[in-house]
């Protein structure tokens, strides 16, 4: 599956969405049903085995990775609030795939008609392949989530951005959909630290792993017959700079990884507070940064032709810088928090 998803990235970046055999081999192996209850067909999988898996999906193609947490994070919603009391056409499948956003844009409209939504949502990571739309809207004065059939939304091509082209990050419109009452439900968010943690890590995670995709053909490249250009060296390796610059990417991109798995231990662990919330953020964007400094030091050492646009390694050079700045990963907020934190302990 993942030399699949690998063949296929460029692929994915040119449409604007995954490919189609990149999404159907991440179907096909279950990714998509990894926050759904065991009684439903899915696997509850922890922190600790979805980042793995999302930064192993990352690591070939990391906007399908991206996609895949982005859905993670939407049955997550989903299936916290309202436990037991799953939608039957929601839990008939729990390998169809959710998108989501908390940001409440939208509108609830009780009537003797039924319940009706309207709004418009940006930014929603694979509309355009998911069957479930879970969404923030204004139900009266009360936050809530409307599960909405992405069949029944009007999807804008909005998402023209540099890097995780191959999200599909497009505006979803609702004009007056109807949908059963018990489709609106009320959420908490941020809600508990280790579920706000987990997150942020599905975010970190398909970074990482692009950081470590691009590493792998950094080896590819130090395992070839290249040799630094304007030098008398024969082989990159003979360079003692390029094997310092060598050292140093895989040292960050190592670095990164292991912040991402410990902070996934810590939500696994149950024993996370609101008290724990300013480090994690500063870890988690500290990560994250380590990924962009990896990838700065792998483009030096492949040189112009590392911005060739055939070349994987620029793509996943874009992928890393955006979504390294999903607003979870935040370094300025992040370093506000813990300094202010800091300040009152």
């Amino acid at each position: 599956m993942i030399e699949i998803l690998s063949a296929n990235a460029a692929q994915t970046e040119k449409q604007g969405r995954p490919a189609a055999p990149s999404l159907e081999a991440v179907r096909n192996a279950g990714d998509f049903a990894l926050r759904m209850p065991v009684k439903h067909g899915g696997t509850w999988a922890d922190a600790t085995t979805t980042v793995r898996r999302l930064a192993e999906l990352g690591r070939a193609c990391p906007s399908t990775s991206w996609n895949v947490g982005t859905s993670a994070v939407a049955k997550t919603l989903v299936v916290t609030s309202l436990g037991d009391d799953l939608p039957p056409a929601f839990a008939a499948d729990p390998h169809a795939q959710a998108c989501g956003t908390g940001v409440p844009s939208g509108r609830v409209e009780r009537g003797p008609d039924g319940t009706r939504v309207s709004g418009s949502w940006k930014s929603l990571s694979g509309c355009e392949d998911s069957v479930w739309a879970a969404v923030g809207v204004m139900d009266g004065d009360r936050f809530s989530l409307a599960l909405l059939p992405v069949s029944d939304l009007k999807i804008e091509h909005t998402w023209d951005v540099a890097g995780m082209r191959g999200t599909g990050s497009h505006t979803a419109v609702a004009e007056g959909v109807v949908v059963p009452d018990e489709w609106v439900f009320p959420v908490s968010l941020p809600g508990p630290q280790a579920d706000f943690t987990f997150y942020g890590l599905t975010a970190l995670a398909p970074v990482v792993g692009a950081t470590r995709g691009a590493l792998d053909l950094i080896d590819g490249m130090f395992a070839s017959d290249r040799k630094p250009y304007m030098s008398t060296y024969t082989r990159m390796a003979e360079s003692p700079g390029a094997r310092h610059w060598l050292g140093e990417a895989t040292r960050t991109t190592l670095r990164a990884e292991r912040a991402l798995l410990a902070l996934a231990a810590e939500v696994d662990s149950g024993d996370l507070t609101p008290a724990d919330g300013p480090r994690i953020s500063a870890e988690m964007s500290a990560a994250g940064r380590d990924c962009r400094q990896a990838l700065e030091l792998m483009l030096d050492l492949h040189g112009t032709s590392g911005f060739a646009t055939s070349n994987a390694l620029q793509r996943f050079w874009r992928d890393v810088a955006v979504g390294s700045r999903h607003p979870h990963l935040n370094p300025y907020l992040a370093a506000e928090r813990f300094g202010e934190d800091r300040a009152a302990s």
